[in-house]
């Protein structure tokens, strides 16, 4: 797999994925969107230097299935907050996510100089959890009860990685 820049022409399957409620059901996105709503997300990020996001794509047949980003870009602390999902359904739970969450990572460490990388993993979500933990991240805390979704309250966990230990435990090597 590999990642890309994100094109207009990409904005439709986003409100496709989005629209989805099982696609969308750990994101925070609560509603579909429209494809203008979308086109003013893709104009007010080509115009952020405070995030980079990518489209996910597979090598075999050049299909997108997702998307992965770096948000909150912080320079003086050398920090982000990693978001990412897989739209196509079809590709969860065959290691897509874990795969570009990888690619991710040698990105911020590598080509960004990032210290710590982190992210929000709604509870319920083991499977993302799974993957993370596989990328290296550890769980910081827990914010409880933090977000309210399909009328009820759920927590949230803090995870990161720093990038001496994702560097130390030869996760950047893969």
């Amino acid at each position: 797999m590999r990642l890309r820049a994100v094109t207009r022409e990409d904005l439709p399957r986003y409100t496709g994925w989005i629209a989805d409620p099982e696609v969308r059901r750990y994101l925070n996105f609560y509603r579909p969107m429209t494809l203008e709503e979308e086109a003013r997300w893709f104009e007010r990020m080509a115009g952020d230097e405070s995030q980079t996001v990518f489209a996910i794509e597979t090598v075999d047949g050049g299909r997108h299935i997702g998307t992965v980003g770096l948000h909150g870009l912080h320079s003086r602390y050398r920090s982000a907050e990693a978001g990412i999902f897989i739209g196509e359904k079809e590709f969860w739970g065959h290691g897509y996510g874990t795969e570009a969450m990888r690619l991710l990572l040698a990105f911020a460490f590598d080509q960004l100089n990032l210290h710590r990388v982190y992210l929000h993993v709604h509870g319920g979500n083991a499977r993302a959890r799974r993957s993370y933990e596989k990328c290296g991240f550890v769980e910081e805390g827990v914010l409880r009860q933090a977000v309210f979704k399909d009328g009820d309250y759920h927590d949230v966990t803090v995870m990161s990685v720093l990038r001496d230990e994702y560097l130390d435990s030869g996760k950047g090597d893969q």
